[in-house]
């Protein structure tokens, strides 16, 4: 029988719905823009040159695919490069741009059921957050509940590679049949932890099943279909 100690959760689509905040982020974005720097809005509109920016940039600093706010802090710098403003400015009204898209990035609805989950869990598993987003569970007081938290940032890969999940299992000097990895995604999150030996499950209501379209390429400890399930799910686990 296994004896769970530590459950680490995804973010995005797992506990919220990312699509819907990132659009509010990018309208407020995109509306600052415009009040502060119109030329460099009217790049911004072009979704097709932001895309071929990214893939620029990431090009030629590989390390950007890891850290999504460097990344976009990164476009914002040439858009307003190319709008003509001077390095220095460009510099200043990217990071000032950056800090209005992050705090609507934090502007989220907890999906029905997340918050008394974890409040319910914590009282008995060791429990964190593993994301390749930039949400930050402290300015969503998520810390209340979760004991570490590492971005793809912090080891420098995205899921599906399992550094995220060697370092949570690091961090907490426990074995992967001692964790549970929940999340969204088949691949990122299902797949990725079950190959380092994690139990999994599988948050697959109607908001992620609009989404993730692909089939399992590993199967799932157990899936569930809503938040409030999830406490069951994990003593079903434990009595594997």
């Amino acid at each position: 029988m296994p004896r769970i100690k530590v459950i680490t959760f995804d973010l995005d689509d797992t506990l919220w719905d990312v699509q819907r905040v990132l659009r509010g982020a990018e309208k407020r974005l995109t509306a600052w823009l415009e009040d502060h720097a119109p030329a460099a809005a009217a790049l911004y509109r072009n979704g097709e040159d932001v895309l071929a920016m990214r893939q620029d940039l990431i090009a030629a600093q590989p390390h950007l695919a890891h850290d999504i706010s460097r990344l976009r802090e990164e476009i914002l710098f040439v858009l307003l490069r190319r709008a003509g403003y001077r390095e220095a400015s460009a510099r200043q009204v990217a990071a000032r741009a950056f800090s209005v898209f992050l705090e609507a990035r934090h502007d989220i609805e907890f999906f029905e059921g997340a918050l008394e989950a974890l409040h319910d869990l914590c009282q008995r598993y060791t429990l964190g957050s593993l994301t390749n987003g930039n949400a930050d569970p402290k300015k969503l007081k998520l810390d209340r509940y979760l004991s570490f938290s590492f971005c793809a940032a912090d080891v420098g890969a995205s899921k599906p590679a399992p550094d995220l999940f060697h370092k949570a299992l690091r961090h907490n000097d426990v074995s992967p049949g001692e964790a549970v990895h929940v999340g969204d995604h088949p691949s990122h999150d299902i797949a990725a932890a079950a190959s380092v030996g994690m139990h999994t499950v599988w948050t697959h209501g109607p908001a992620q099943r609009s989404k993730w379209q692909v089939g399992l390429s590993a199967l799932p400890t157990v899936a569930i279909t809503h938040l409030n399930e999830l406490v069951g799910a994990v003593e079903r686990i434990e009595g594997l």
